[in-house]
Parts: structure tokens; C-alpha cells; sequence
């Protein structure tokens, strides 16, 4: 899935998320005031319709429009998913995307086994009827916590059954080096010695929330290994992969033991989660004020002037996308979040009037800088995904 992407992200890795900001100013707490309303829900619906007219390969998606070297006939796991993420929003709001059609083309992602396994899981590519490519253990998390919000909002219990296959997938990716948690991928699970093996934040940290969430709706026998498993992966993040400076949490630890202490704002925004998740469930009010910490953090960290607009990176907004689900989340617990969710409402409006391509997708960058990979469709998906959830939110907090 990620192969590709990751190849042409070193640029970004590099340069740092400071690259094209101006003069740093700490933002103030107060936040911006939305400077205009919209109809966000309408934006996401937009974007969602322009996808579906240049994106649909079949029942699935093609991984760019225009078509880029080395595209194969549908997309990886990792755009999709980002559909799924969009239409959930959209279903939620009343729109007819055909979601159940939707959640059920992960199954064509999905291969039973690797590696010489029997352990089935979902792979980073597809035929068009079963997964191929390496098995990665955020995208198995990430998909499995479409599938239970899948469930939370059509009851299909199907959608339960599904993500409970991936908990042995993700069980297996877990050994003793580096004191526990997960390897990034199965291929440096079963070969460690990989100049690239490493245990990431993004695998643990949206493994440990998808056994939150599946810890609601497993079988109560389940509960005590599921709760535990989800802590222990937490409290190694914790451990190895916390950054006190920022709150934020570095990228990985790799199989060497050294820290690429690279910050992204989605490892940011799943510890937030899960903070909030682990206190609801334990009572322990420490994980909560960890989770608000971070989020504070990870405001005062990448919110920045860029060309003229406070906000987010100006890459990768399907990253920024996932920081945002996590301060809509927060917001019950913490007034703060307020002022993180309007500086991102009036980003994405910058984006919408500013930095877009003559048939109406997002550039990369929503200060309109430059127009990045805009061909992506992991970049319209974070569109569709991000209006989708302020629709909800604000809708919410008007009733």
C-alpha cells in the first residue's frame, strides 16, 4: 500500500514540517472566529460525487487521476479506506452512497495468509477479488475500526465478525524485541534484519484503538485480554515513543533501537483517542489529561502561518484529517478543542476557494501554495472525510 506514497514522502521527511512556513507565532488559545458558514456537508458530498466520476474502477477505485507511472488497475488498501472514512460521513448525514456496497469492497483487500501462516488479514493491494501485497498492521487496524463504526451505525452484525478476524493478525505482528508492540508491516515481522523494520507509532497506536472500540462490542470474555492488550500497547508507546517536548509522539523505534523522532499529526491524534477511550473505560482520569496534553501539543506544534493561513501541515492532509476526528472527539472533555476544530473549519474553507484544480479537487497543500499530489484519491478522500465530520460536528453543537 504504502511502498509508492512512502518513496515519494522522504522529500517531505526531510525538509521537516517547517518547510514554507513563515515566522513561527504560537497561537493563543482563543483561536480563530469561523469567518464564513457553510454548508459543509454539501462540500463533502461535492468532492465524494467528483470521485466517484473520476476515481471508480468497478466497485473499487483507481489509486490517482490523471494516472501516474506504476498505477495498477485499483488502488491500495490506504485510499480506500479513506472512502470508506468519507462515506461514512456522508451516510451519517442523510446521503444515499450506497455505504454497505462501500464498507463491502474491503473484502476484496482481504487474503488468508502469509508468510506461511494460516492467519488471515487484509493486504495493501487487490486483483479486483482477493488482497496481495504486504499486510500492514495500521491498515488491518484502521480497516477493522471502519468496520465497527460500520456496525455502530447500521447494527449489521457482520461488520463485528469481520473486525474480530483481525485481532489473531494483529496478535502475531507482536514479539519481544524492543520490549513488545507491533512491527509496521508482516514482511519485517518475519524479517526483522530489514534496513527499514521498525515498530511504529501508527501500528500500535491505531491497533491499541481499534481494540478500544472493539472492546465495546466483543463478547464480555474478551474484555479483560482485549482491555489489556490495548493498554499494554499504549503504555509502550508511552515508554518508547513519547516525546516530552512537544506531547507529540515520534514515528518509530526501529529494529536497531534508534528513534525517528519525525512528528506526524496523525500518531498525535491517535494517542488523543485513545487517552480519551482508556479513561472512559477505566475511570483512570490520568489517560484523559495525557490525551489533552497532547492535543495542546500537537496545536501548538504544527498550527503555523503558512502563505498567509494559520494552519495544519501543508501536506498529507489525510493525516491532518485523522487530528481533527481526534479533537471532534475530545471536545466534550475539553473546551480547548473549540479553538482547534475553527482553525481547522476555516483551512479547509481556505482550501475549497483557494487551492483547488480547474475540475474542483483539493490541491495537497490548503493554503494553495502548491498543488502537490492532488491526483491522489487518499487526497480527495481526506476532503470528503473532513467536511463529512465538521458537518456532524457542527450539526451536533447547533442542537
Amino acid at each position: 500500500m504504502k511502498k509508492i506514497l512512502y518513496i515519494l514522502w522522504i522529500g517531505f521527511i526531510i525538509a521537516g514540517c517547517d518547510d514554507g512556513s513563515e515566522p513561527y507565532v504560537k497561537p493563543d488559545g482563543k483561536g480563530p472566529i469561523p469567518t464564513e458558514t457553510v454548508d459543509a456537508a454539501a462540500r463533502a458530498k461535492e468532492i465524494f460525487d467528483l470521485i466517484n466520476q473520476y476515481y471508480k474502477a468497478g466497485s473499487l477505485f483507481k489509486e490517482n487521476y490523471p494516472a501516474q507511472p506504476g498505477d495498477g488497475t485499483y488502488s491500495y488498501a490506504w485510499p480506500y479506506d479513506a472512502v470508506v472514512s468519507g462515506a461514512s460521513q456522508l451516510h451519517q448525514l442523510g446521503y444515499d452512497v450506497r455505504y454497505h456496497e462501500v464498507v463491502n469492497g474491503f473484502e476484496k483487500y482481504y487474503t488468508q495468509g502469509a508468510h506461511g501462516n494460516n492467519i488471515g488479514g487484509y493486504g495493501s493491494s487487490t486483483n479486483g477479488t482477493t488482497g496481495g501485497g504486504t499486510r500492514f498492521y495500521d491498515d488491518n487496524s484502521i480497516i477493522g475500526i471502519n468496520l465497527l463504526e460500520a456496525y455502530h451505525i447500521t447494527q449489521d452484525q457482520t461488520y463485528i465478525e469481520r473486525a474480530a478476524r483481525i485481532l489473531p493478525f494483529l496478535k502475531n505482528g507482536i514479539d519481544d524485541r524492543l520490549g513488545g508492540a507491533l512491527w509496521w508491516n508482516e514482511d519485517y515481522r518475519y524479517d526483522p534484519s530489514s534496513a527499514d523494520a521498525n515498530k511504529p507509532t501508527c501500528s500500535n497506536g491505531y491497533a491499541a484503538l481499534f481494540l478500544l472500540m472493539y472492546y465495546e462490542v466483543c463478547p464480555v470474555a474478551e474484555r479483560p485480554d482485549v482491555l489489556a492488550l490495548a493498554t499494554e500497547l499504549y503504555s509502550w508507546l508511552r515508554n518508547n515513543l513519547y516525546d516530552p517536548d512537544t506531547k507529540c509522539y515520534w514515528n518509530d523505534k526501529q529494529a536497531n533501537g534508534t528513534i525517528n523522532t519525525r512528528l506526524w499529526t496523525y500518531n498525535a491524534a491517535v494517542m488523543v483517542q485513545n487517552g480519551i477511550r482508556l479513561a472512559e473505560i477505566t475511570g483512570n482520569s490520568q489517560y484523559l489529561e495525557e490525551a489533552k496534553a497532547t492535543a495542546q501539543g500537537a496545536y501548538d506544534y504544527f498550527v503555523k502561518i503558512r502563505n498567509g493561513v494559520l494552519s495544519y501541515t501543508d501536506t498529507d492532509p489525510w493525516f491532518n484529517t485523522k487530528l481533527l476526528r481526534a479533537y471532534i472527539d475530545l471536545a466534550k472533555h475539553d473546551e480547548r478543542a473549540k479553538t482547534y476544530i475553527d482553525t481547522y473549519y476555516n483551512f479547509i474553507n481556505n482550501g475549497y476557494t483557494k487551492a483547488r484544480t480547474d475540475l474542483g479537487f483539493f490541491f495537497e497543500d490548503w493554503t494553495g501554495g502548491s498543488q502537490g499530489r492532488y491526483y491522489s484519491l487518499l487526497m480527495q478522500g481526506a476532503v470528503v472525510e473532513s467536511y463529512g465530520a465538521l458537518a456532524i460536528y457542527r450539526r451536533e453543537a447547533e442542537e
